[in-house]
């Protein structure tokens, strides 16, 4: 998995980091069981702060997503555990909530809307295979 940032971006590194991880869960790259790299040597290979891997592998414990074991490092957990857990559906969707709205405000309608969410969900899954 090529983990690309952009230092110019609005968005934090630590964000931008946060969600690369996650769609390489989400297409399969990053398999459950599997160990990320530690933060030290993740922070060399990006060229960034060890405290901005440091904080993205926790915002990524914090959503469930892996387990931070200490001195052994950060484990992606099986997604079977990470369904378990309540609160994921609504949180996830309060998230969308505003973007859907910016949308509509922008004057996206449902249909383009619609259209967007099902390509996103196809490049995903496309990947993964």
């Amino acid at each position: 998995m090529i983990i690309q940032l952009e230092p110019q971006s609005d968005i934090p590194i630590y964000t931008q980091l946060t969600n690369q991880i996650i769609e390489g869960i989400a297409t399969g790259f990053l398999q459950p069981g599997h160990s990320l790299p530690s933060v030290r040597a993740l922070a060399a290979d990006l060229g960034v702060n060890m405290h901005t891997v440091n904080k993205s592998y926790h915002e990524l414990e914090k959503k469930g997503i892996i387990s931070i074991i200490p001195k052994s490092g950060a484990v992606v957990r099986p997604r079977k555990e990470i369904s378990q857990e309540a609160g994921h559906a609504e949180r996830i969707f309060a998230a969308l909530r505003p973007v859907i709205a910016e949308a509509l405000v922008v004057g996206l309608d449902q249909q383009q809307i619609e259209k967007q969410l099902i390509s996103i969900i196809h490049d995903l899954k496309e990947i993964k295979s």
